[in-house]
């Protein structure tokens, strides 16, 4: 089974985000939306169905912990978007879902492409402050790891940019990088079983284990998720 695998490290690498937006929604109303914003990990680029997708995962999981309360994850992903696409759609598109909680996966493609770091940062700062505005409780995903990352020279600068911006906007990011590097490291997974032989698409191992984290995560604030098991170190 993968989801034992996927805590090893949780300790040197928490998530402990605070939502009181999505907490207070959850206790005054019973429900809550999340909506997944983001590019290909988001869409679900590589698992074998929709399924199979971290937000899909989510939900499931979200569900299995919180029971009577009604969860549900949107996925608002689209492969190889932009932060700046992104961002323009959070008007149309997202704030009109009225969630709780964005969690938004960006930034990768801007380093891919090298849009500039002061750009990406200001795109970054937009959307939190106009989540923020609406009430919405944002996480922002840190950048995956990548075993060949070194094709993109930029690329810790970049995932500097957004850990600075989500500090200096108060937003919690989910380390996907550091989990997605310890999972490899911790040898209890392949790295085809994280990132596909393309070396940069996640694929289903990487998928589960992402929305099994970010539930552990999510449930632990709402104070009310099952208690997971015991992190592998």
């Amino acid at each position: 089974m993968v989801d034992g695998r996927c805590r090893a490290g949780a300790a040197q690498h928490p998530f402990k985000p605070t939502l009181s937006a999505a907490k207070r929604i959850l206790t005054e109303t019973n429900r809550l939306t999340i909506v997944a914003l983001g590019s290909s990990t988001t869409a679900g680029t590589g698992a074998g169905d929709a399924d199979r997708s971290y937000p899909a995962v989510l939900e499931a999981e979200l569900r299995r912990r919180l029971p009577d309360r009604e969860i549900k994850v949107l996925n608002l992903g689209v492969g190889g978007q932009s932060a700046y696409e992104m961002y323009l759609r959070l008007e149309a598109e997202v704030i009109p879902e009225k969630p709780g909680l964005v969690i938004w996966q960006t930034a990768v493609n801007d380093a891919i492409r090298d849009i500039g770091e002061e750009k990406l940062a200001k795109i970054l700062r937009k959307g939190a402050h106009k989540l923020q505005e609406a009430g919405i409780d944002l996480v922002l995903m840190d950048m995956p790891w990548l075993p060949r990352e070194g094709r993109y020279p930029k690329y810790d600068d970049y995932r500097a940019v957004l850990a600075k911006t989500a500090n200096e906007s108060g937003v919690p990011v989910f380390p996907r990088y550091a989990m997605m590097k310890n999972w490899s490291g911790s040898k209890q997974f392949s790295e085809e079983e994280i990132v596909g032989m393309d070396g940069l698409q996640v694929v289903e191992a990487g998928y589960r284990c992402l929305a099994i984290r970010l539930a552990d995560g999510i449930a632990a604030e709402l104070g009310e998720g099952r208690e997971p098991v015991k992190p592998m170190n």
